[in-house]
């Protein structure tokens, strides 16, 4: 297992962080026409009826509240062009009903990410539970479709829920965090000590070649959100590397059948 980090960390290591090039992940042109003030971490309530009645409201503990976002972003993710794992394009808004259905879109980090593996693997086993509440399941990665199929094959993945998003537009939209001390040294990273047995299972067919041919890509963190149609629902931003969205949260929200 720590030959694995040692290989991931070594391959960054090739860049030489000094003279990193600015990335082109980091264009903010949609992420601050969506985004508003940022709280570190607040408290809200959804509430929302689903059209078989399987959602109800809850209180959530989130990272970045959906209020944070403007209004239209679903709409204007739904423009936002990303790639099957198979390289074929296809837009956000094809993806989902845009009018009544759910869905989930986790937003990985790069293909060769070991702690993206490992939340791959979580959403598999978490697949059944969100098919039977109507809920479609979005795994995006940074990275070229042939490295979304490396991962698809290797953990193994369904690669009809799994889409390459080489440009990072998905990323930018939603402000989610770059950089070395976010990706290295954010203290939220230390929360995957508490999964590692979850993620030695995950990374058993792990290979380094499945990381972006563009190394900038391994400093952008992830995040998970939920849509109801085009209307943002829940929204999280990974503060470091590992540091994912609590599925019961999305369980709660998705999934949950009312009383």
């Amino acid at each position: 297992m720590a030959s694995v980090f040692a290989g991931a960390l070594q391959s960054t290591r090739l860049l030489s962080f000094a003279s990193l090039p600015s990335p082109k992940f980091t264009s903010h042109s949609l992420s601050n026409w969506c985004l508003k003030s940022r709280p570190r971490t607040i408290a809200t309530n959804f509430s929302f009826k689903s059209r078989n009645s399987a959602l109800s409201g809850s209180r959530f503990l989130v990272r970045a509240i959906a209020e944070e976002f403007s209004p239209d972003v679903g709409q204007v993710l739904g423009d936002v062009r990303i790639f099957t794992a198979a390289g074929e394009p296809v837009l956000f808004k094809d993806l989902w009903d845009q009018t009544e259905g759910v869905a989930v879109v986790a937003l990985l980090r790069h293909f060769g990410c070991p702690c993206c593996w490992e939340l791959a693997s979580a959403l598999k086993e978490a697949k059944a539970t969100f098919d039977s509440a109507g809920v479609k399941l979005i795994a995006v990665g940074i990275g070229t479709p042939n490295k979304a199929q490396i991962l698809a094959q290797r953990l193994p993945f369904p690669m009809d829920c799994l889409y390459a998003d080489p440009d990072c537009k998905a990323y930018n939209l939603f402000g989610l965090y770059y950089g070395i001390g976010r990706t290295f040294f954010n203290p939220a990273s230390v929360k995957v000590l508490s999964r590692f047995g979850a993620l030695q299972k995950a990374v058993k067919n792990y290979t380094i070649e499945a990381t972006p041919d563009d190394k900038r890509g391994v400093l952008q963190q992830g995040g998970m959100f939920v849509f109801k149609g085009k209307d943002l629902l829940y929204a999280w931003r990974d503060e470091g590397t590992g540091d994912h969205a609590p599925l019961d949260d999305i369980f709660s929200i998705c999934c949950r059948v009312p009383a």
